[in-house]
């Protein structure tokens, strides 16, 4: 199995970026397509972007499309969501989620959807 670390998240003025990371360990020979979701207080889990494990789909929520950018680095076991024009909406625990396989899929982007590995989140504020 492959173990998952997020890292990245922090405070920061609306307007302002942070680049958060996804670092996988374990069998990280193995594909595995990368989702990241967050929790704001008082919400349900959100679906924020995801990519396949070659990087040949994407997928992002309308509410982050065109400020956040999802992209891997496979040679170093990374994912990174870059988010730029940060707004208070935007203030939650992030944690990235693995899929076994090559395939990226529609299904993924719901809460419920059975990801084989979870990380333990990034606390990410935006303060006004």
């Amino acid at each position: 199995q492959v173990q998952l670390v997020e890292s990245g998240g922090g405070l920061v003025q609306a307007g302002g970026s942070l680049r958060l990371s996804c670092a996988a360990s374990g069998r990280t020979r193995t594909s595995y397509a990368i989702s990241w979701f967050r929790q704001a207080p008082g919400k349900e889990r959100e679906f924020v972007a995801a990519i396949s494990a070659i990087s040949i789909t994407i997928y992002y929520a309308d509410s982050v499309k065109g400020r956040f950018t999802i992209s891997r680095d496979n040679a170093k076991n990374t994912v990174y969501l870059q988010m730029n024009s940060l707004k208070p909406e935007d203030t939650a625990v992030y944690y990235c989620a693995a899929d076994r396989g090559l395939r990226l899929i529609p299904a993924m982007k719901k809460p419920e959807y059975q990801y084989d590995t979870w990380g333990q989140g990034t606390q990410v504020t935006v303060s006004s």
